[in-house]
């Protein structure tokens, strides 16, 4: 039943051009997941779909490489750093809880798609907003995508489609650094993780080629901040 429900979450996430990691978190906070398995069990899950969905669009030629350096030279090491750092059970997954809270929050407000890229993105703007959802992503487990995609569009620096192309490969950069931080304090992935990526990597591939043929963006969204939301207050509660 979990492999499903990974499978449904990459499927949407990839829709929209994210990996899942946060709604990954929510789902192993329902199933009472410890703490010190569920960080690295979302980056390896982030890892496995946005690997398909970079290649796909690498293959494609449709990644903005220029845009995405300054956020990865800044984002990866933060990541790692964050990544070291063993927060205490109930510290976690209030971090983790708040986090999500705030995933929703953003993609409550977030407004719709915009034409056109309206200004060049500022080189401190990059690096400040790399550095600072890397270090997000590799405490908590989540692939940043989340929170680039509102970034860069509220600040105008980006339209929907740009970020959509934007975030695969900066989750699976940040992913696979704060992986890497997470094996070397002793965190391993959980025990059904390959049956898990299995199933992730099944949606990614439908929701990445399907795209928004079938279901609206809106729609998704607010499945997923129904989920986020839950998830969260659960998370701070407990």
């Amino acid at each position: 039943m979990l492999s499903l429900f990974f499978a449904i979450i990459s499927l949407l996430y990839a829709m929209v051009g994210q990996a899942g990691g946060t709604a990954f978190l929510a789902l192993m906070a329902f199933s009472g997941l410890p703490s010190t398995e569920m960080r690295p069990t979302a980056l390896g899950l982030n890892i496995v779909v946005a690997s398909y969905s970079t290649w796909f669009l690498n293959r494609n030629k449709v990644i903005d490489w220029i845009t995405l350096r300054p956020l990865l030279l800044s984002s990866m090491p933060a990541a790692l750093a964050g990544s070291l750092l063993v927060l205490g059970e109930h510290v976690y997954r209030t971090l983790t809880g708040l986090v999500l809270l705030l995933a929703s929050a953003v993609m409550i407000v977030r407004r719709g798609s915009v034409a056109h890229r309206v200004c060049e993105t500022p080189l401190w703007g990059s690096v400040s907003i790399g550095a600072i959802i890397g270090l997000v992503s590799g405490l908590t487990g989540v692939g940043g995508g989340v929170f680039l995609a509102p970034a860069l569009m509220t600040l105008k620096w980006a339209s929907a489609r740009q970020v959509t192309l934007l975030s695969p490969p900066f989750i699976l950069a940040n992913s696979t650094v704060g992986f890497v931080g997470v094996l070397l304090t002793g965190q391993l992935p959980c025990s059904d993780s390959a049956t898990y990526a299995i199933a992730a990597l099944g949606g990614a591939v439908a929701g990445t080629v399907v795209g928004l043929k079938w279901l609206s963006e809106t729609a998704i969204r607010l499945m997923l901040v129904a989920v986020l939301l839950i998830a969260g207050v659960q998370l701070v509660r407990t």
